[in-house]
């Protein structure tokens, strides 16, 4: 297999600019403990988009170049408002060290799964400190495709993986490494430009940590450990909004957001049934027969993405996002 070089600034010579919902883009990246690691590629376009024009390269460390050897093409069909889940190909279940099984509940979100070998593709062993580029074009050739996403800053070495604290200076909160970084609804298009000046990873993304502890199943005891994967698989963008259901749903707010606990649903008086549930699909809040359209919720400051449902008498429903921090 022929490796040819992606440099820099043959990136910069095919970079796009890329209009709103015209093109894929990346929607959450995570990044789990061993194994663990996933895309979710989202469609916010009208028409099905063949994934085989489309390939994952990875910037490992710092680096400037990516061979062949850091890509791999994508395969499959993604359909209009659709995301397809790409996963890492660790499925043996007597794996150890590096060939650790990804764990059943990641397993289970996948759509396809990618780089089975290392030596054959690393593309998606990345850790927090790699930078990754969704690219339109062939992976044998990527220095001749069409930048599409990147995640990260190429060229940029942070350590064990981005921080809260920009530019990057070696502070903050690490918040791409052992966390799933969820990209904000409000965001429409891929990043196309290679030479920002600094990555700040909270400016397009949610974070939530990879993994959460919560209490065994009787009759064990003490805590398990659970992979945070409820929100791979679909993705709320502001690309569909047209339509009376759309527009209804520009009529529901949720504010403040992101909040410390407490926050305020306005325009609900038409939705009889309100719940919240947490990222792992838990239910934490449940409002029946509700006909205020204003409600107030206080989830005494538990941190953490969670998702408010509402549901009319016709089955009709709308999902808002709020971020508690």
């Amino acid at each position: 297999m022929k490796r040819t070089l992606l440099v820099l600034s043959t990136i910069i010579g095919s970079m796009s600019f890329a209009q709103d919902c015209s093109d894929l883009f990346i929607s959450e990246y995570v990044e789990g403990w061993s194994n663990n690691k996933a895309l979710e590629i989202y469609n916010p376009t009208s028409s099905p988009i063949d994934l085989s024009q489309y390939y994952i390269a990875r910037f490992s460390n710092g680096s400037n170049t990516a061979t062949a050897a850091n890509a791999v093409q994508l395969v499959g069909t993604v359909n209009p408002g659709d995301v397809h889940v790409a996963v890492l190909d660790k499925r043996d279940p007597q794996g150890t060290g590096q060939e650790a099984p990804v764990w059943d509940s990641l397993q289970a979100r996948a759509d396809a799964f990618y780089c089975p070998v290392y030596n054959t593709s690393n593309a998606f062993y990345f850790n927090g400190n790699d930078a990754i580029v969704l690219g339109k074009g062939s992976y044998t050739s990527p220095q001749s495709g069409i930048l599409v996403d990147i995640f990260g800053k190429i060229g940029e070495d942070p350590g064990v993986g981005w921080t809260t604290e920009f530019p990057y200076v070696s502070a903050g909160d690490t918040v791409t490494k052992d966390y799933s970084l969820i990209r904000k609804s409000t965001i429409r298009k891929g990043v196309t430009n290679p030479v920002i000046s600094f990555f700040n990873p909270l400016l397009e993304y949610d974070s939530i940590p990879a993994t959460v502890l919560l209490p065994a199943p009787p009759p064990n005891t003490g805590d398990w450990t659970y992979g945070n994967w409820f929100s791979l698989g679909e993705h709320t963008c502001d690309c569909f909004t047209a339509g009376v259901e759309e527009v209804a749903k520009e009529n529901v707010s949720v504010f403040p957001n992101p909040t410390n606990g407490k926050f305020y649903i306005k325009g609900t008086g038409s939705y009889s049934t309100v719940t919240v549930v947490n990222s792992l699909g838990q239910e934490v809040e449940r409002i029946e027969n509700n006909t205020k359209t204003v409600l107030s919720i206080d989830l005494n400051g538990s941190k953490g993405v969670y998702f408010v449902k509402l549901i009319g008498d016709n089955q009709e429903s709308i999902t808002k996002r709020v971020i508690i921090k």
